[in-house]
């Protein structure tokens, strides 16, 4: 018994050190584990379940909007690094570089790729000659690799995996229109599938992409009120297209350069979801993106196992089938209450208690993750309550998340209103800004705080600028950030 009051102790409360909570957890419930290279993790099985399922649905909304998958090779000249300046100026600090294989050095040193912008151009020059060629809609499944200072597992790490989607356009509408698609289909999977609310909105100029005309974003708010960057979607104009000569004979036989997009998601989301979400017992995982999301436990004697097991068995069988991702918790020599405290710090959505009594009455009870409601219901309709609650349960997450992040947000009018606010507290700030990037480096190194974006509805319109007084050019949501 000592053994099983201890399993969750080891998780640091959230109020305590919220970093070392998130650490804890994510190796308690075996998520991932350290690798011998700095700044480079493992993902366990439980971890990596995360990220298929984050894939899977991810890849079906891209193809329904007409986007294909290709993969491009990880390594990348120098020289196409040098095509577009602003780019590399933006990534050098973080690239590593090959400079020698099989014993003798290269002609040219090859980065290890950090994104794929030079990749794709070069060879979209060589597919695209004509307006009948366009749009070119590709997505790439790929890992990365950015040599980052500080890490920090799933949220910022040296190598991570990701999705890239880049595109290529006749005209600025069609592009712009494109870019916004993609931030949309982020939105809404983020809210609909890992029940996180973000607010949506544009990069100020000194925070987009570096290469980009526009960039867009997704921002949602940790329960420490840092902001996790959760999305991004890039206009790039012609930058790419006149760096690498990507041109096509339009409609009226005259050479034009295409308008290019960029845009993608990474593992980043997994940290995001553990912070979200998670509490001092654990992990909380919205069911949809759940590796397991019931998880079966036959309670009693074990001279009640004969009776308990097949039915047990008949209900996991009829789960299963109705597509419900199951496990059945058979193990003897652990009790029923350490079951209930693992899956609980491991964030099953639900648990399904079925004992003895229950065979009798033809009952079993359901338990929320989330509420710690416990719900007895008829066996005959088990597949149709479990899949209520589960229901129920994400937009619980998803209510509880969107209530945090508004008890957390303040329309502040002052940069001495933002300070006090974010010694005291904690979250984001929607504050006006005159546009200047003295003003906006200002916010940051006397708040710690970074500009967001801008987003597309704000609470509200703000008329002054928070550092200078001057007239607001734009209203601007302001978080410190991971």
């Amino acid at each position: 018994m000592a053994k099983e009051k201890g399993f969750v102790t080891e998780i640091t409360p959230q109020s305590e050190d919220f970093s070392r909570w998130y650490i804890d957890v994510i190796k308690k419930a075996e998520l991932m584990d350290y690798s011998p290279v700095r700044g480079c993790i493992v993902f366990r099985p439980e971890g990596y379940e995360l990220w298929e399922n984050i894939q899977r649905d991810l890849d079906r909304r891209f193809k329904e909007t007409g986007h294909r998958n290709a993969y491009f090779p990880l390594f990348i000249p120098e020289s196409f690094f040098q095509k577009e300046k602003e780019h590399v100026e933006g990534f050098n600090p973080e690239l590593p570089w090959v400079t020698e294989a099989a014993g003798e050095p290269l002609e040219e040193r090859l980065a290890v790729r950090p994104t794929s912008e030079t990749m794709f151009g070069h060879m979209y020059a060589k597919w695209i000659q004509s307006y009948r060629d366009l749009p070119v809609l590709i997505n790439q499944w790929a890992n990365v690799v950015r040599w980052e200072k500080r890490t920090l597992p799933f949220l910022r790490t040296s190598e991570f995996l990701w999705q890239e989607g880049h595109t290529a356009h006749e005209t600025e509408q069609e592009a712009r229109e494109e870019t916004m698609r993609m931030l949309h289909v982020y939105r809404d999977f983020v809210q609909d599938f890992l029940a996180i609310p973000v607010i949506m909105g544009q990069k100020t100029p000194s925070e987009k992409f570096a290469g980009a005309v526009d960039t867009y974003s997704i921002e949602a708010m940790m329960k420490d009120g840092r902001a996790v960057q959760a999305g991004t979607s890039h206009y790039l104009g012609t930058n790419f297209a006149v760096a690498f000569d990507i041109k096509f004979l339009d409609r009226e036989n005259q050479l034009q350069f295409t308008h290019t997009t960029s845009w993608g998601v990474s593992t980043r989301l997994i940290g995001a979801l553990i912070m979200v979400h998670g509490d001092d017992r654990g992990l909380a995982l919205p069911p949809k993106v759940a590796p397991t999301q019931a998880i079966m436990i036959p309670i009693g004697p074990p001279k009640t196992r004969d009776v308990v097991m097949p039915r047990v068995d008949e209900l996991f069988a009829q789960l299963k089938q109705a597509g419900v991702r199951v496990r059945v918790d058979d193990r003897s020599d652990v009790s029923p209450g350490w079951k209930f405290n693992e899956y609980e710090m491991r964030g099953v959505p639900l648990r399904i208690e079925i004992g003895p009594r229950d065979c009798e009455n033809g009952q079993a009870v359901l338990v929320s993750r989330i509420s710690g409601e416990k719900r007895i219901v008829q066996q005959a309709n088990l597949v149709e309550e479990v899949e209520r609650m589960l229901e129920e349960i994400h937009n619980d997450m998803f209510e509880r998340a969107k209530q945090f992040r508004e008890d957390n947000f303040r329309s502040l009018d002052t940069l001495d209103e933002m300070k006090a606010f974010l010694e005291e507290k904690r979250g984001f700030v929607e504050a006006g800004w005159c546009g200047s990037a003295a003003c906006e480096k200002t916010v940051k190194e006397e708040t710690g705080a970074t500009s967001r974006n801008i987003p597309f509805e704000p609470t509200s319109h703000k008329s002054t600028c928070l550092v200078c007084g001057e007239k607001a050019a734009h209203t601007v949501a302001f978080a410190r950030a991971y």
